[in-house]
């Protein structure tokens, strides 16, 4: 039996997953009605444990969303004295998002799983170098499910209408300070909040608060989705600019689910996905879109939207973890 606990997180990829789980026949070995505050998410998981001790059976495969705190190592030793499995789907590795763990400490914790499935070829490296034992596969791209459907839109060039949607934080993407000169002659739609100054944005940066996502989905009219993160428009830098050189931004599948093609850093773990797949286009610089998107032909736009229509319908059939999940078990 293919078993998972359910949290009810805040976080949509994991209850997107959780909802994937739920399709496929998965049983839910969560202990449930116990509300969703921090306390009751702690004691759900809590009695969630003692419940895997009556639930597990020899021979199950227990899939467990990583990060899960306080509770992950604990899980996976009960499963293993039940004589079942555990696979683990990493969403966010500490060491590298908060910084809150070492390398060594993080490894450590994660080979307590039979097998991981991580974001990407280059995530899968990360941990294979630095002491993971378990089997590794890759995910590729976050599944993003929703019940709203994409206006359709003509779309004509020049192609310069870039969206940036997300939290608007000055420790995680100050470079938006820079971006409209940067991105000179292309006009740059912000869906979102934070604590930027927006009075500091050029004139062709143009805020229109945080919609809901699927709002977004069922409206957004731009020409692509940017995906960046950083304090410079010239590479992605600092904290969380390093960490796309490892994982798959959700942010991603969040902008192809809309139907928009991508822009991301040629130096980020999703590059090679993007362009392979010809959903969109990889610079250095923020400084290079301009060119590029307005001398791109009206046949070369139509190819990539047509691939970022065929990705959508997949990302809402859960196609990628479907496939993971069968070259992390087999099954």
């Amino acid at each position: 039996m293919n078993c998972f606990v359910q949290i009810n997180s805040t976080n949509k990829a994991k209850n997107d997953i959780d909802t994937l789980m739920s399709q496929m026949g998965f049983k839910d070995l969560a202990v449930h009605g116990l509300g969703k505050g921090k306390i009751e998410v702690f004691f759900r998981k809590l009695f969630s444990a003692f419940n895997l001790l009556f639930t597990l059976n020899e021979g199950d495969i227990l899939l467990m969303q990583y990060p899960f705190k306080k509770f992950f190592d604990l899980y996976c030793i009960i499963a293993h004295w039940k004589k079942a499995e555990t696979v683990t789907l990493i969403h966010d590795l500490g060491t590298f998002r908060r910084k809150k763990l070492s390398a060594s400490k993080e490894i450590k914790r994660l080979n307590h799983s039979d097998h991981i499935i991580a974001h990407n070829g280059a995530m899968k490296e990360w941990l294979e170098q630095n002491g993971t034992k378990c089997p590794i596969c890759c995910l590729d791209i976050f599944d993003y499910l929703s019940d709203t459907e994409p206006q359709v839109h003509e779309h004509h060039s020049p192609y310069t209408n870039i969206a940036y949607a997300g939290g608007l934080y000055a420790r995680k993407n100050s470079f938006l300070y820079d971006a409209g000169k940067a991105l000179n002659g292309c006009k740059l739609n912000i869906y979102g909040r934070g604590d930027l100054d927006e009075t500091r944005f050029n004139d062709n940066v143009v805020c229109h608060g945080r919609i809901a996502s699927d709002q977004f989905i069922g409206t957004v009219n731009d020409d692509w989705g940017l995906v960046w993160d950083g304090d410079t428009v010239n590479s992605c830098g600092g904290t969380w600019g390093n960490y796309l050189r490892y994982n798959n931004p959700h942010k991603t599948s969040f902008y192809l689910r809309a139907g928009l093609p991508v822009i991301v850093w040629k130096q980020s773990a999703m590059a090679p996905f993007i362009t392979s797949n010809k959903l969109g286009i990889a610079v250095e610089s923020l400084t290079e879109i301009p060119s590029i998107v307005s001398t791109m032909t009206e046949s070369d736009y139509k190819t990539i939207k047509a691939n970022v229509t065929e990705m959508k319908e997949k990302l809402q059939s859960g196609y990628f973890f479907k496939k993971a999940w069968e070259a992390a078990t087999g099954k």
